[in-house]
């Protein structure tokens, strides 16, 4: 029986994250397998990490070293790696903004398949997939699972408050009010009142 496309990827992704922290590179793991870290659900299926701009060279060294093949991008804002068909994203600069100390600051040490390793904080996982919305790629229904499935664990007033200046995020909280995900401040059960 072959395995399931998901499990050769988090297999990937172990292998990653053991490479890096041998190498001792700073890296935060996002996008949908971060959200599987936090016990959400996630409709995506690809291996994202975060590292700074600064250690791109490095961690495309150490990860040739271990058997994967590097690639650059037309794309200035992240390189790949594959480990045989399966692609990982090395992201160092994530919605326009350079990962840095801050970043790092931002996540939590979380057992992926049994490798502890740090996983960006579900308050920034929702940030950075709002401010991925644009003219160009507003898919409303890839962001739902993400929120309905981590709320709890959401600093909303945060993500309101990042995100203030883009009008399809706004949009889409607005959405989450109207489906009752998550209530908008400014309505009476966002205020607490009965």
């Amino acid at each position: 029986m072959a395995e399931r496309d998901d499990e050769t990827l988090l297999h990937t992704l172990k292998k990653v994250a053991a490479v890096l922290k041998q190498a001792e590179i700073p890296f935060a793991l996002g996008g949908s397998f971060a959200v599987y870290a936090h016990g959400g659900h996630s409709s995506e299926h690809d291996v994202d990490f975060l590292i700074r701009e600064t250690d791109v060279e490095a961690a495309l060294d150490v990860l040739a070293q271990a058997g994967f093949t590097a690639e650059r991008p037309p794309e200035d804002w992240l390189v790949k790696v594959y480990d045989g068909g399966r692609m990982v994203d090395l992201i160092h600069r994530p919605i326009e903004t350079p990962v840095t100390e801050e970043t790092f600051a931002d996540t939590v040490v979380r057992p992926v398949d049994a490798i502890h390793m740090p996983v960006l904080s579900a308050t920034q996982l929702m940030v950075h997939k709002l401010l991925s919305f644009s003219q160009h790629y507003c898919d409303f229904a890839r962001g739902l699972p993400l929120a309905r499935s981590l709320r709890e664990q959401i600093d909303w007033e945060r993500v309101r408050k990042e995100t203030q200046h883009s009008p399809y995020a706004e949009s889409f909280l607005v959405l989450l009010d109207r489906l009752d995900v998550v209530p908008d401040p400014g309505t009476a059960e966002g205020k607490g009142r009965p």
